[in-house]
């Protein structure tokens, strides 16, 4: 049996918010410090962002930091959050709202 290998600087486990943002940061680092990195990103799932749920909501103070023109870029964050509620489902017919100061404020 004959196996591929690869040298790389840094490798990371999982195409995640966190594995890609470690990429994203470390080669900006060595971009500003005029250094050569290799950065080896592996994913088990069948493309980036597979076991992502879709309709999340996340704060983008991180996103600034890591690329402060992301809404120049047209990243696709369109719908800011307005308001927040949390329900309790008892049955498909019924609920019941969590009071407001259990529910941190945007």
């Amino acid at each position: 049996m004959q196996r591929e290998s690869m040298e790389v600087d840094v490798v990371i486990i999982g195409a995640g918010p966190a594995g890609l943002s470690t990429a994203c940061r470390l080669l900006q680092k060595a971009q500003n410090e005029t250094k050569e990195l290799s950065v080896c990103v592996l994913e088990k799932g069948s493309e980036v962002g597979a076991h992502i749920l879709s309709g999340a909501v996340f704060e983008p103070s991180a996103l600034e930091e890591l690329f402060p023109d992301w809404q120049e870029r047209g990243a696709p964050l369109n719908t800011k959050v307005t308001g927040d509620d949390v329900y309790y489902l008892h049955n498909k017919a019924s609920s019941l709202r969590f009071p407001g100061f259990l529910v941190p404020r945007p």
